[in-house]
């Protein structure tokens, strides 16, 4: 059934929008009428989940990036519908209450999609799966499982648990990084500031000195004037740096690169490998108590990791698991996994309770992520404080050594 988006008048004449599925646009007219309202615009919503699909890989467009549907409202959503099926209501009236309670336009029309191809006679989980771009390949084999079980509502609510982990975790490391990501970018942008229009001014008096300026006077005479000549192509190469960072990140041979990198570097790696733990843990833990095959979980969940060579160990190692092998000694032929993660996982599987012992895992891994951003914070901070008042110093020192030799020749 089309979904129409609407503009009406209510009886009081308070402009009111929203969105309704009807057979056609004058029945989504006389709908309004019969509740009331007067329609001043009825149009049919159009489905972007098959431009989406075909669309490359790219940068968002604009219309995107205002409607897109952040994965709070998907959280949240899921939440609310597990109470209402919880609480006795069929899936399509619940996801009918849900519709107007809906913030965002995007989620809305996709509700109201979903709802008639359940009311088309497909499952949950086949209707969910026709918007890959919003629902993930996890959320959608837990949700078949749930209705091969009948624990809809009882899955609903575990999907909504991992999403809002997954999210306040990706909310902590984006707040860890972006301090002192923007105090780097206030911090060049002040010392470029200082080299390329301050300091020339005051260094320039010293040219008419006749005798030979210091070394760390020379030094920062020759860096200033390169940045008074030429700073306007240091402020191209530093869009173009990040345009080609995005370039080489978007290619596979790229990636790979990059994670690689971040693998190998002191610090992040061993962070960059909990937190792979983390998701991997969870994913595969949750896919295997909702009742997904060891192969199929282990392909869904090679995919949250957020680094493609952890995936690939992943990859093999659901390679000797489909010919015999435990999933613990698959693991352990890489070294993409802490320690304790394998050995974790082989315990399980020798007890019979590989689900229990990846949710524990999932929860120790992602308590020593949080103390590790932490304490990498507490380190980055005064780091880069010191970093800048050494480069201060320097520009200070620099001009105050020919001061300090004129007053020598004075006296």
């Amino acid at each position: 059934m089309p979904v129409y988006e609407y503009t009406a008048l209510d009886v009081k004449g308070k402009k009111i929008t929203g969105i309704m599925d009807a057979e056609s646009a004058l029945a989504a007219r006389q709908k309004l009428r019969t509740a009331g309202n007067f329609p001043t615009s009825v149009e049919e919503a159009l489905d972007s989940s098959a431009t989406t699909k075909t669309k490359k890989k790219g940068a968002p467009s604009v219309s995107q990036l205002f409607t897109r549907i952040r994965p709070t409202d998907i959280s949240m959503m899921t939440r609310q519908l597990a109470t209402l099926i919880n609480a006795g209501f069929t899936l399509v009236s619940a996801i009918d209450t849900l519709i107007p309670q809906t913030r965002t336009s995007a989620m809305k029309k996709t509700l109201a999609r979903i709802k008639d191809s359940v009311i088309e006679g497909n499952n949950f989980a086949d209707a969910l799966s026709l918007y890959p771009h919003i629902f993930s390949p996890l959320y959608i084999n837990m949700v078949r499982a749930g209705e091969a079980s009948g624990t809809l509502e009882i899955i609903l609510e575990q999907i909504a648990e991992i999403n809002e982990k997954q999210t306040n975790l990706n909310s902590q490391i984006k707040t860890a990084v972006a301090y002192p990501v923007f105090m780097s970018f206030v911090g060049a942008m002040v010392l470029f500031f200082l080299l390329a229009f301050v300091v020339p001014n005051i260094t320039s008096m010293f040219e008419d000195m006749n005798q030979a300026l210091p070394g760390p006077t020379r030094f920062l005479i020759n860096v200033s004037d390169l940045f008074k000549a030429y700073w306007w192509i240091i402020l191209i190469i530093i869009p173009g740096t990040i345009y080609g960072f995005q370039a080489v990140k978007k290619t596979e041979k790229g990636t790979w690169w990059l994670h690689r990198i971040f693998l190998s570097f002191p610090g992040v790696g061993s962070l960059v490998k909990k937190l792979a733990a983390v998701r991997f843990t969870r994913t595969l833990g949750s896919l295997l108590q909702n009742g997904v095959t060891m192969l199929k979980a282990l392909e869904i969940a090679k995919n949250v990791t957020g680094n493609v060579l952890i995936s690939d160990a992943i990859d093999t190692a659901g390679k000797e698991v489909e010919e015999g092998k435990g999933l613990g000694k698959s693991l352990s032929a890489s070294d993409r996994f802490p320690y304790l993660v394998i050995q974790m996982i082989q315990v399980g599987e020798q007890s019979g309770s590989l689900e229990s012992m990846l949710k524990k895992v999932s929860d120790v891994f992602e308590s020593e992520v949080e103390s590790t951003i932490m304490r990498l914070t507490s380190l980055l901070e005064p780091f880069m404080i010191l970093v800048m008042a050494v480069i201060v110093g320097f520009i200070v020192l620099s001009i105050c050594l020919p001061i300090f030799e004129m007053n020598q020749l004075v006296k």
